[in-house]
């Protein structure tokens, strides 16, 4: 993401960036990402010239993404889903999460780097992650599939760039309606924490601006930005 904000003002289209090592890597929040070797760690740079409510909706392209590349790489034995706002499972684990950062000023989005990091050859250590964090998985532990970074980049680029088009030719709608397909607890409770309030209800579904609605005992809610946990 540092290289990204780094060559960004001097790229003409958009480019993915390939960490072999990565050995700073942070997540939502400013949280540390641990990295193990083996695994993914790319983020593509575009221009897309929008603002910052449209540029949050990449995160929801990049999620099919990933989706979509890991199911092709898995085979049968992988049970795939999406959790909001950012995170895919695998078997029931994290197995790659998302993180968008934006350049520009006035109101418009100059930049938007979509980083993404996938657990193909090794998880973190449960004791190193923050108490009630979803348990990591890797790739090759529950699937069998053995893939490097450099093999598995140009799935998920296709991946991407197959719903980025359908993106900007439909717009949200198509995209939240494949989303939702593949969401993680879909009608079931859970809870959404930020720093200063915990909600706690039915997922319901996503509104036209990706938030998250829950049904709680209180009536319909609508979250912009949390963490789930189930």
């Amino acid at each position: 993401m540092a290289e990204a904000a780094r060559l960004a003002p001097h790229l003409s289209g958009p480019t993915w960036i390939l960490a072999r090592e990565q050995t700073a890597g942070r997540g939502r929040r400013g949280r540390e990402w641990r990295d193990p070797p083996g695994n993914l760690a790319a983020t593509l740079i575009l221009q897309p010239k929008v603002g910052p409510a449209e540029a949050a909706l990449f995160s929801f392209v990049a999620a099919l993404a990933l989706d979509s590349a890991l199911a092709q790489v898995a085979g049968p034995r992988a049970r795939l889903a999406i959790k909001w706002p950012n995170d895919v499972l695998l078997n029931g684990g994290k197995v790659a999460g998302i993180l968008l950062e934006s350049l520009g000023q006035g109101g418009q989005i100059g930049a938007l780097s979509i980083g993404v990091g996938v657990n193909l050859a090794d998880a973190p250590a449960p004791r190193t992650l923050e108490p009630g964090a979803m348990a990591p998985v890797s790739l090759a532990a529950e699937t069998g599939a053995l893939l490097t970074p450099e093999e598995f980049l140009p799935f998920l680029a296709a991946a991407f760039d197959r719903y980025q088009r359908q993106f900007e030719t439909y717009g949200f709608a198509p995209i939240r309606t494949a989303w939702l397909a593949r969401a993680a607890r879909l009608g079931q409770t859970i809870t959404a924490r930020t720093g200063s309030d915990e909600r706690v209800g039915v997922f319901d579904t996503i509104n036209e601006f990706g938030a998250l609605v829950l049904v709680t005992p209180q009536g319909r809610v609508t979250v912009s930005a949390a963490d789930v946990f189930f």
